[in-house]
């Protein structure tokens, strides 16, 4: 029987069926933080194996929502590391406006939706927000509909500026919510950066803190896609926990820390 497996029988064979039912696959992230991720749920819910897991949320969406939420690494705030943000404003904004008057932005990866909505607040310091429109991407729907609420609680939104937390959102007690617009400025697509075909043309993708959980191959992979989504002179702006070590061999050059352009 499958539930009789080894171990690591069993979660290998986990990742064959996960592969097969979503498209997803579990192989190209790193194991021990992945495996250690599912563990802790698989094991809250009290299922044996991996494969008895599987066969439960085959037929229990709510459980295999909270599969996705917890293989996703959803945890995010309003311009998280503020001088990266200031940078974003002070050089990268100006330069792509010089090439572009309405930059096309992708925030992949968005999780519930702190960073794409951080990305139109910025730049509807340089355009009106009727002429703001950013593509957000996550792997998970069901952050994906939290995003699209858009409520948040206070910590979210302590790194906010002053007069974008008066101008975009509306205390309700103790939470936050976000005007509808800035929710007009961003279109929500579910998208697997693993998998999906990515669209070009992109003046600036963020993309932070997410691609430590993938294995080489698979970053390597994803850099050559995103460079290949830039238009020349674009950028990439990943996380503080990652850096390419050799941006050349992506067509890519750094500039600012965790800034990239696409050679021109």
């Amino acid at each position: 029987m499958l539930t009789s497996l080894q171990p690591n029988q069993d979660f290998a064979r986990f990742v064959q069926l996960v592969k097969t039912k979503s498209g997803i696959d579990l192989a190209l992230y790193k194991e021990p933080q992945m495996k250690r991720r599912l563990n802790s749920l698989r094991e809250r819910r009290g299922f044996a194996s991996f494969v008895d897991f599987y066969n439960a949320f085959s037929s229990q969406p709510d459980l295999y929502a909270e599969f996705l939420d917890q293989m996703t690494i959803n945890v995010s705030e309003f311009f998280r590391n503020p001088q990266r943000w200031d940078v974003l404003r002070d050089k990268v904004f100006p330069e792509l406006m010089k090439l572009s008057p309405k930059p096309k932005c992708w925030s992949a990866a968005c999780s519930t939706g702190e960073e794409p909505y951080s990305m139109a607040m910025l730049l509807s310091e340089f355009l009106e927000l009727r002429d703001i429109r950013l593509l957000a991407t996550d792997l998970d729907q069901h952050v994906i509909e939290r995003a699209q609420i858009g409520n948040y609680a206070a910590a979210a939104v302590k790194d906010v500026p002053k007069a974008h937390l008066n101008n975009y959102f509306t205390k309700q007690g103790e939470r936050y919510q976000i005007s509808d617009q800035i929710k007009r400025c961003v279109q929500f697509k579910r998208h697997n950066l693993l998998a999906d075909r990515y669209e070009t043309g992109f003046d600036l993708i963020v993309c932070r803190n997410v691609l430590i959980y993938f294995t080489d191959e698979a970053k390597e992979a994803i850099f050559t896609k995103f460079s290949q989504a830039l238009r020349p002179g674009g950028y990439l702006f990943i996380g503080g926990t990652e850096q390419i070590f050799q941006p050349q061999q992506y067509g890519l050059e750094a500039t600012e820390t965790f800034f990239y352009r696409k050679k021109q």
